[in-house]
């Protein structure tokens, strides 16, 4: 196993470039970066940016990992570079893509379903509570266009790995994958996400993990407030996420697997604190989530309670204390190293081979 972090995510991304954030993430001791999407290295697939990253990584001893994009049809007009980069055929686009990442070593492809809208409140943040278009609908519509893109996977020998994002449960997604097939799909595990979905973080990761072939690992805060709990980003250790535990799992399945953090980035000056609210006693909600069962639900709750005798000794800054705080390039860095040396801590006890960066 290997401690990156996810290219979005390293402090001044956007300001240092693809291959500054290379240096950067070496500078803080990562052993890799996961650009979320090949267009996140390149907008124009130009194989010559991606083959100067690719080398830089190689210099420096590190891995690179990247993706394609969002493959529910219902969110793609979101995300208008996935059809642009096809000139308009967007399962066109999605085979340049491939092929770009293969071009460059890249074979295990981060994917997900649809985009998180923090300015809309509880369930409508959420694409799986859309009034236009049911979350079956989306599921099926999803499955068709993987089914499309199955064949092109197949040909170029790259898995396209579904992220365990916060719309979609841990269950939806292993049915995607009995449909599509295991030998084109995986899972990028995000140890946050299932949480969104009142799934509890090690009942999500013994799931899911003899797929996984990626990760976003994060902690999280979890409390109770006015219409159900809340959760937000944490620095590994500070949260609710047995880290032991998914580890020892991840690492039975898949002991070579990379492990980039998807730590907070700086706040933006114009940045507003607003809740992630879980409507979690909502019978409505619930009714959304048939595949929850009650043990795993009661064990969600668990964690919650005990959670909050952290918060209430002053272990952990409560959630107003915590978006109060200032949360500039220090924080983030400081964030990055406290989660590098939990996770590496919990490695050297279970005895779990760890790579250091080079």
């Amino acid at each position: 196993m290997r401690i990156g972090i996810d290219g979005r995510k390293i402090p001044e991304a956007a300001k240092r470039g693809p291959v500054g954030s290379l240096d950067h993430g070496k500078s803080l001791g990562m052993a890799g970066l996961f650009y979320r999407t090949v267009l996140d290295m390149s907008p124009t697939l130009d194989l010559g940016e991606l083959r100067a990253i690719r080398t830089r990584a190689d210099e420096l001893g590190m891995y690179l990992e990247t993706g394609l994009g969002k493959v529910n049809p219902y969110a793609s007009p979101e995300a208008p570079e996935l059809r642009l980069v096809g000139d308009g055929d967007i399962v066109l686009g999605f085979r340049r893509m491939m092929e770009a990442c293969v071009a460059i070593g890249c074979t295990e492809l981060w994917i997900a379903t649809a985009n998180y809208k923090p300015v809309y409140s509880a369930r409508f943040a959420y694409d799986r509570f859309r009034t236009d278009v049911t979350w079956p609908e989306q599921l099926e519509a999803t499955k068709s266009f993987l089914l499309k893109l199955a064949p092109i996977a197949r040909d170029l020998g790259v898995h396209m790995n579904m992220e365990t994002h916060e719309e979609i449960t841990t269950f939806e997604l292993l049915r995607l994958i009995e449909a599509v097939g295991e030998d084109v799909m995986g899972v990028v595990l995000d140890t946050l996400n299932p949480m969104q979905r009142a799934e509890h973080p090690v009942f999500a990761a013994r799931r899911v993990a003899p797929y996984v072939r990626q990760t976003h690992i994060k902690d999280a805060y979890l409390a109770h407030v006015p219409g159900g709990v809340t959760i937000q980003s944490r620095a590994c250790g500070d949260g609710v996420v047995d880290f032991r535990e998914v580890l020892k799992v991840l690492a039975a399945h898949n002991p070579t697997l990379n492990l980039s953090l998807e730590c907070a980035g700086p706040r933006e000056a114009n940045f507003v604190p607003r809740h992630t609210l879980l409507e979690v006693f909502d019978r409505g909600w619930l009714a959304n989530h048939p595949d929850l069962g009650i043990d795993e639900y009661a064990a969600f709750l668990e964690l919650v309670q005990a959670y909050a005798g952290r918060i209430a000794s002053g272990e952990v800054p409560s959630w107003d204390a915590y978006v109060a705080a200032p949360f500039d390039y220090e924080e983030s860095v400081a964030t990055i190293r406290k989660s590098t040396a939990h996770l590496r801590a919990i490695c050297d006890e279970l005895q779990l081979p760890l790579e250091a960066a080079a």
